[in-house]
């Protein structure tokens, strides 16, 4: 395979702007490789890289849902991940050390020296660190995991929210057969919760949105959630003691970004004894109206949660390969990779008349 000598990609130069460079492709060695580019799938994290909440360094090649096509691969990378060249790959975010204490304790995602695929800026070679583009460097430390090369590229990149959707409804909470669950926010990751939730065996999920969520909320209701609550027309304190027998839930799991609110309602909204998960980050905004003695007479166990680990990906692929559930009700756009600004600014609902759940870039090669 004769291999171009640059690589397309969207660079973000200054908070809301990208633009589009070639960038060379670099040498691999014996232990890195070079991905093709086939999707890569845009979240609310991309956007709020966009702004520049993030705080990221600059100039960088955004992107970390990266699916494609292994087109270069080094001999002792192909021995470790167990793939060679024309494979069809999904590659983990997080890039640890694999030698520091949180690593060697099994908590890779915790590394000291974690970085983040997306998050690498242009001056640390070779730069093409994120999915917005053509190619990627596969780095020595990166983890990859083997994917249905008959699957639509656009269905297969759902790997990574619905693995979030599985580590962060599902094994932080430890949610089991049972177990009512409620998921605030109905974007990609929360739909991807409540199938998660459903294969693990809750007996009750709830998910809340907002009015403009309709649709969202109509997909949760398809994806198996008992109830839907529009928070804006509803009151939904009131409505989940009902649905909860006075009770409240077992699990409570805040995958909405930017709004504060439903943290210091997910305390709310959640039983004696009951586990309350945040993934959804707020842009580092303080948190008005949260009572920490609502923690401690509720004894509810708080926990944060950053990225997906690999059970958590492994889940989401055996989920999309078995073909059991139509994961394709989420995906709703495609956009091409010069796109990219357009398909961020249409989750965000920056353009009028369009709604995304689920986007991704399609790189032309």
């Amino acid at each position: 395979m004769v291999l171009p000598r640059k690589s397309l990609a969207m660079v973000q130069t200054a908070p809301r702007r990208l633009e589009a460079r070639d960038l060379p492709l670099p040498e691999i060695d014996a232990d890195s490789g070079l991905l093709r580019i086939e999707a890569c799938g845009i979240c609310g994290s991309d956007y709020e890289q966009f702004e520049g909440v993030l705080r990221t360094p600059m100039p960088v090649v955004p992107g970390h849902e990266p699916l494609g096509v292994v087109a270069a691969i080094g001999d002792r990378a192909a021995r470790r991940w167990g793939v060679d060249v024309g494979d069809r790959v999904a590659v983990e975010t997080m890039l640890s050390c694999r030698h520091c204490e949180p690593c060697l304790g099994g908590s890779y995602h915790l590394c000291s020296q974690r970085r983040i695929y997306s998050y690498i800026p242009l001056s640390e070679s070779p730069g093409l660190w994120g999915s917005y583009a053509q190619y990627m460097y596969l780095d020595p430390n990166c983890i990859v995991h083997k994917m249905d090369p008959t699957l639509d590229p656009s269905i297969a990149v759902l790997f990574n929210p619905l693995g979030a959707g599985y580590r962060w409804a599902v094994e932080l909470p430890e949610t089991k057969p049972g177990d009512t669950v409620v998921i605030l926010g109905p974007g990609q990751r929360g739909l991807a919760s409540v199938l998660a939730c459903r294969e693990a065996g809750a007996e009750k999920v709830i998910v809340t949105g907002l009015e403009a969520d309709a649709r969202k909320l109509e997909i949760a209701r398809e994806f198996g959630a008992d109830a839907t609550i529009d928070v804006e027309n509803e009151d939904a304190r009131r409505r989940i003691r009902e649905l909860t027998d006075g009770e409240g839930a077992d699990v409570v799991v805040d995958v909405s970004s930017y709004a504060v609110e439903p943290v210091v309602e997910s305390i709310d909204y959640a039983r004696l004894g009951g586990t309350v998960v945040l993934a959804g980050m707020k842009g580092f905004r303080e948190i008005p109206g949260f009572v920490s003695d609502k923690v401690v007479l509720k004894e509810i166990t708080l926990k944060g949660a950053i990225g997906v680990t690999s059970s958590g990906y492994r889940n989401a692929i055996r989920l999309i390969e078995s073909r059991r559930v139509p994961v394709e009700r989420m995906h709703t756009h495609d956009f091409d990779l010069r796109e990219a600004e357009t398909a961020i600014r249409t989750l965000a609902r920056e353009i009028p008349g369009e709604e995304s759940v689920h986007s991704c870039l399609i790189p032309e090669h």
